[in-house]
This record gives structure tokens, sequence and C-alpha cells, in this order.
């Protein structure tokens, strides 16, 4: 199981009307966690793009409890738990202190992008995420 841990500040226009950070926002702050942890365990986004794949989202869910306001700092400890195949599943659980806001999952699918169709992860990207299984 792979464990990475990254922090975002609310800023002030990603607040609503209520003052609450805008859900909308959590979107991107999965994708910061996301990007963060791939360069931990040694890959990055930019070398798989070089190398002809590309990870859309398959599937988001989220679940809110608590509300982040503006300048909270918020830690968002994101998981792999399991080794990825064509699919690579991320989820996150976002605090602010000891408060459990939310917790939330995505589903990323490896793709070849000059077919568009699903592919296997990278080899090197399997190679070093085993480490931690």
């Amino acid at each position: 199981m792979f464990k990475s841990e990254s922090k975002v500040r609310v800023r002030y226009g990603e607040t609503d009307r209520m003052g609450y950070c805008y859900y909308g926002n959590y979107a991107t702050f999965f994708e910061v966690a996301r990007v963060e942890a791939i360069k931990k365990i040694g890959f990055s986004y930019r070398q798989m793009e070089d190398e002809g794949i590309a990870l859309p989202v398959l599937d988001y869910q989220v679940k809110f409890y608590k509300p982040a306001f503006y300048d909270d700092e918020i830690v968002i400890f994101t998981t792999i738990s399991e080794m990825p195949g064509a699919r690579i599943k991320f989820d996150y659980q976002c605090y602010r202190g000891e408060d459990l806001l939310n917790e939330a999952s995505t589903t990323l699918v490896f793709v070849n992008m000059e077919t568009g169709r699903p592919r296997q992860a990278p080899e090197d990207f399997i190679q070093k995420i085993a480490a931690y299984f």
C-alpha cells in the first residue's frame, strides 16, 4: 500500500457566499494530491504523457462531513491500496487539524493516446510502485 501526504491552503476565491470552500474545488485539490503522490513514487504525469499515455478520470466519488474555510490549511492523505493494472484507484482523506472534512476516491484509466484505448500501466511505473506492496 502506498500513502502520501499533501497540503493545500484554501484561497479566498475558492470560497462561496457561506464562506465555505466551494465543493467543486476539491476535485482540483485531489488532482494536486494525485500528482504529488505519483511524484513521490518516482514518476510523473509528464513522463507518462511523453510516453504517449494519458490518465483520464473514470470515476470520482466524495463524501463531505465538515466545511473548510478561507485560509484553512488542508492536509490530504492519498492512498493507493491496490496494484494498478489498466486502472489505478486513489483514496483521499482531507483534514483540517484533527477534523476529517471529507473522504473521496478517483479511479483513472491508463490510455494509449494514439488509439484512445485502455492499456496496462507502464512497466517502469509498476516496478516503482511495487516496492510499496
